[in-house]
């Protein structure tokens, strides 16, 4: 579906950099903040108490006993580069999601993803360890907020999916894309880019599935979002989708099965007399919603930047 007619930013001179000029304006969220005290203190603790990563991070060969890593592990950063960027990304892309998801759903969000990652990450690691045999599989210890940072930007693609970037001038859509490219291409310089690489694919993969199908819509009472926008191929360049969908849809019937598409086709009935065409009608509120809020930090920039001018006349 097109999202020309929805207006991103205004019109003025400014319009040509919103998108940077609303995520930059504007204060951090509560939820954010706290989170970032969170992610510059487990480093912390990491740091002067170095025996404590093997409690806190995930550490597959340890996982039986200590199953809550599967939950602590994605709050660990082990570099000073990783716990920096993290908490960038985090204040920065929260305050763009929160307002629309709403805490509570942003938390949940956070929560799921971060746990389902871990899994994915520890079943990873084992199958890689049978197939090589190679001990490091199970004793390296892993962690860190990079698969939730990058289903953040899988919640950026769907709700600003058209929205420009400023300098780099790529659409938002293709930022979860563009991140698992590069990625997948630095592993081959580096060996220790692999492993962020499992839960980079995992934590992107897991956000899109809970963002297609699990996440619940209170407006429309319609879990997740069904608009052709927002199909697994649309990570995909336009020529590749006539192959993607057909492997997606087997894909979706295995790991879904039937009862989601009765949920949501009961879900279609219920809403279809007050929601004809619910499927772009979500797509556009949810669009919509994007836009306003990057607006608000447009109109709150330029009232701060007009203030600060005017006491520096007076000042002068």
């Amino acid at each position: 579906m097109s999202t020309s007619a929805i207006p991103l930013a205004p019109s003025s001179s400014s319009s040509a950099s919103s998108p940077g000029t609303g995520l930059l304006s504007g204060g951090f969220t509560k939820l954010c903040k706290g989170l970032g005290v969170v992610l510059v203190a487990a480093h912390i603790l990491v740091y002067l108490f170095p025996s404590s990563l093997t409690y806190l991070a995930l550490v597959p060969a340890r996982t039986i006993p200590f199953a809550w890593n599967l939950i602590t592990a994605g709050y660990v950063e082990q570099s000073v580069y990783g716990v920096v960027i993290s908490t960038i990304s985090l204040l920065f892309i929260g305050k763009l999601l929160e307002p629309i998801w709403g805490s509570r759903e942003f938390l949940k969000f956070i929560f799921v993803v971060n746990f389902l990652t871990s899994m994915c990450v520890f079943v990873t690691a084992i199958a890689l360890y049978y197939i090589s045999t190679k001990e490091s599989y199970l004793y390296t210890p892993l962690s860190g907020f990079h698969g939730v940072i990058s289903g953040f930007l899988v919640g950026v693609k769907q709700i600003i999916p058209d929205q420009e970037l400023p300098l780099i001038k790529i659409k938002a859509k293709w930022l979860p894309s563009i991140t698992l490219l590069l990625s997948i291409a630095i592993t081959f310089w580096t060996e220790e880019a692999a492993e962020y690489l499992p839960t980079i694919v995992s934590g992107t993969y897991i956000s899109w599935i809970y963002l297609r199908y699990w996440q619940s819509k209170l407006e429309t009472k319609i879990r997740g979002d069904p608009s052709e926008d927002f199909a697994f191929s649309s990570f995909f360049p336009g020529f590749l989708r006539p192959i993607i969908d057909p492997i997606a849809s087997i894909f979706h019937r295995m790991l879904c099965g039937r009862s989601d598409a009765l949920n949501n086709a009961q879900a279609y009935t219920q809403d279809s007399e007050s929601l004809p065409g619910s499927d772009s009608f979500e797509a556009t509120r949810r669009r919509e919603r994007g836009a306003r809020a990057l607006e608000e930090r447009l109109a709150a920039a330029r009232i701060a930047g007009e203030s600060q001018k005017r006491d520096a006349a007076e000042n002068v």
